[in-house]
């Protein structure tokens, strides 16, 4: 089956006009959160560290990082806001591969929009093709290619970043085949990195290698034409499952982008239904954390695979521990990302509630369920079964939430007048005659 071929044709053919009125808003939503972990994250030690390595041998200041005044040449500005708009992990999330999509794509086009002009709706309807590449490609090749040890996000990711910058740049289909080749052999991410700072590094490395094979496919820069699908290609190295209709079947009739979903929490997704049911219990019990006397967590074998860090030392650890996340959700009724400061970590009262919480693999439970027992020190019990947890696509938030979760990540980087700003922008993206504008009105005037 042809596959590469297949898909970069839809790529090229597609119109912005054929595209549902609901798809586009969701694309909206979808854009308006990763601005938002963007913009929160820009101060993090993630990355002033990365700032610190890169900025010395960036080219010309072409393009910005999203909430601060730096400006860098657009691969690594590219790299740059992949890395802070996953730094937080509350970016998007795809459930059926746990690709966040958003962060190689937006980040990639973005950066290309500021070296050239780009009408909002073409920015939008770019972006709406790169998450179909990437997600489709990923519904390919999970979940086997995902637990034997890829991180799903670098690699499938580097796809959609090069499709949709191979589509504001113009490529031909001959060129958007290469392109895809090109990104096939950069594809790369590893699960091992969960917790450190080279997590939010996929994304920004998948953004800045999809960004550099269109502009490579471009000039004419070859490739094989089956960088999918062949024998030694990206499907059958990477996984030991390759379904190819997954990628080529309704093509333009289905959009992957209907089923994102974005998160509540800041933190690993699979955490999220544990944390959503002791913040039930805590609220409906009026619960201390001195009343505690154990919660024990029935679990679908995910959780304990991806967040059974015992004892984290710092944020980036703790984001990836269910012991840490119920903790906070029990004590501070949220779980964003002041819930995960390395201060709070550390945090003796946190620690104590911590090692009072057990997890146990459960098969019968969902990815986005859990069973939640608390066992009071007056001996009462209470539990709670999670059936979805907020943020799923059973209860998605809503634009209003996504708008507060935005103001709450912009607090301490941009004026209100300045959010309230970029907020509109971004839901009136497909409106700008400049898709630039986004990324300039990101940029707090304290910066300047």
């Amino acid at each position: 089956m042809e596959v590469t071929g297949t898909l970069a044709r839809y790529v090229i053919d597609s119109r912005y006009a054929d595209i549902p009125d609901e798809v586009k808003h969701e694309a909206a939503r979808s854009f308006l959160n990763w601005v938002g972990c963007a913009v929160g994250a820009a101060r993090h030690e993630t990355v002033e560290r990365a700032l610190a390595a890169l900025a010395p041998f960036s080219g010309p200041a072409q393009a910005t990082v999203l909430g601060r005044g730096d400006r860098l040449d657009i691969m690594q500005a590219a790299l740059m806001n992949g890395i802070t708009s996953h730094t937080f992990d509350f970016d998007d999330t795809h459930l059926k591969t746990v690709i966040h999509p958003s962060g190689p794509v937006a980040s990639a086009i973005l950066a290309l929009a500021e070296r050239q002009p780009v009408k909002g709706e073409d920015f939008l309807h770019a972006f709406i093709l790169g998450v179909e590449v990437e997600c489709r490609i990923g519904n390919a090749v999970y979940p086997n290619h995902y637990d034997v040890g890829w991180h799903i996000t670098g690699t499938a990711g580097v796809f959609g970043a090069a499709a949709a910058a191979g589509k504001l740049l113009g490529l031909d289909e001959q060129q958007m085949i290469w392109a895809l080749g090109i990104a096939a052999t950069q594809a790369s991410g590893l699960r091992e990195m969960f917790g450190t700072m080279c997590k939010p590094f996929h994304p920004g490395n998948a953004a800045r290698n999809g960004l550099l094979a269109a502009l490579l496919a471009q000039k004419d820069f070859t490739s094989s034409n089956q960088g999918i699908e062949a024998r030694r290609g990206f499907a059958n190295v990477l996984s030991t499952r390759f379904e190819p209709k997954e990628i080529t079947e309704n093509l333009g009739k289905t959009f992957e982008i209907r089923i994102n979903t974005y998160k509540p929490f800041a933190c690993g997704i699979v955490i999220h239904p544990a944390i959503d049911g002791c913040i039930q219990l805590r609220n409906e019990h009026n619960l201390k954390a001195d009343d505690v006397e154990s919660v024990t967590l029935r679990a679908h074998p995910l959780v304990l695979e991806l967040t059974g860090k015992k004892t984290p030392q710092v944020g980036l650890e703790a984001k990836f521990s269910v012991y840490h996340s119920s903790a906070v959700a029990i004590i501070y009724g949220a779980a964003g990302e002041s819930e995960y400061g390395d201060a709070v970590v550390r945090d003796p009262a946190v620690i104590a509630l911590r090692d009072r919480v057990t997890a146990t693999v459960d098969r019968s439970v969902h990815e986005d369920q859990v069973h939640v027992t608390i066992r009071l020190k007056n001996g009462k019990t209470l539990e709670k079964f999670v059936e979805h947890a907020i943020g799923s696509i059973a209860r998605p938030m809503s634009d209003a939430d996504l708008e507060t979760k935005f103001r709450g990540l912009a607090k301490g980087i941009l004026s209100t007048a300045e959010t309230e700003r970029l907020l509109r922008l971004c839901w009136d993206i497909a409106k700008l005659k400049d898709a630039a504008e986004v990324a300039r009105a990101a940029v707090p005037a304290s910066a300047g």
